[in-house]
């Protein structure tokens, strides 16, 4: 049985974040994860997980000018300086927060960019972010994101992300496997999940097409779910989505889908 984290930037909304954690351990979840923790000190978020006895199975690191449009930097030349601070910066957060895995977002390149630049940019930078994690037990992770949602994104498919995991190894890069991504950008979700099962660190679930729960859109999800058990993913799986309406009242799809 998959063990679920709630997206406390997505989920609980209805109250203010840091009631977010209180929130989600009274609806039965036992672990969490969000986009950015930056806005709070650490300690702060520590005491909020410590109080629920919850787990952090998950955050980005700081991506960037968020509000100009950027999603990432490890992809763009010119800002390597930055994009080293920002993992030391999130290193600091995983350790305060006892978090195994963080995601690194590749960043949306300019047009005048070539793609061997920012290939070879975005290789550079995430070989250096992973031999700085390792000793501190964490693992880097990465996410392929469609184009419908974030044009220019650096990383779409599976098979990119794969191979750039095998390159630098997978004991020290992890693939974050984006159900709601997958079947945006490629589709054929579980064979998919098949082939990369062994290279899969973390996995985030949506509907198709709104970003809904499971069960609002097109998505086979008794068929997803008994897949992930099948494939012994031992994980977490994180509830990525946007309520349609009060978060808890629209948590009926776990005994739907008998998760």
């Amino acid at each position: 049985m998959p063990r679920l984290a709630a997206n406390l930037s997505m989920m609980f909304n209805e109250v203010a974040f840091l009631d977010r954690f209180a929130a989600a351990r009274r609806a039965g979840f036992e672990g969490v994860e969000f986009l950015f923790p930056y806005e709070f000190p650490p300690a702060v978020l520590r005491e909020r997980l410590s109080a629920e006895g919850l787990t952090q199975a998950l955050f980005n690191m700081p991506p960037g000018d968020w509000a100009n449009g950027e999603r990432g930097m490890a992809s763009m030349p010119g800002r390597q300086g930055e994009f080293r601070e920002s993992v030391k910066r999130a290193l600091d957060y995983a350790a305060a927060l006892d978090c195994r895995q963080i995601h690194c977002m590749a960043g949306i390149v300019a047009a005048d960019v070539p793609l061997t630049t920012a290939t070879a940019v975005y290789a550079a930078n995430l070989a250096w972010a992973a031999e700085q994690a390792q000793p501190a037990g964490v693992r880097v992770v990465i996410e392929p994101i469609n184009h419908r949602d974030m044009p220019g994104y650096f990383l779409n498919t599976q098979a990119q992300g794969a191979a750039i995991v095998e390159a630098i190894g997978r004991d020290r890069l992890g693939l974050q496997f984006d159900v709601y991504h997958v079947q945006v950008t490629e589709g054929d979700i579980t064979k998919r999940m098949e082939q990369f099962m062994p290279l899969i660190a973390h996995i985030q679930i949506a509907d198709v097409p709104a970003r809904n729960e499971p069960g609002t859109g097109e998505i086979g999800w008794s068929y997803v779910f008994r897949r992930i058990d099948e494939l012994g993913y031992q994980g977490w799986v994180g509830c990525e989505y946007r309520p349609t309406a009060d978060t808890a009242a629209g948590l009926g799809w776990r005994e739907r889908f008998d998760v």
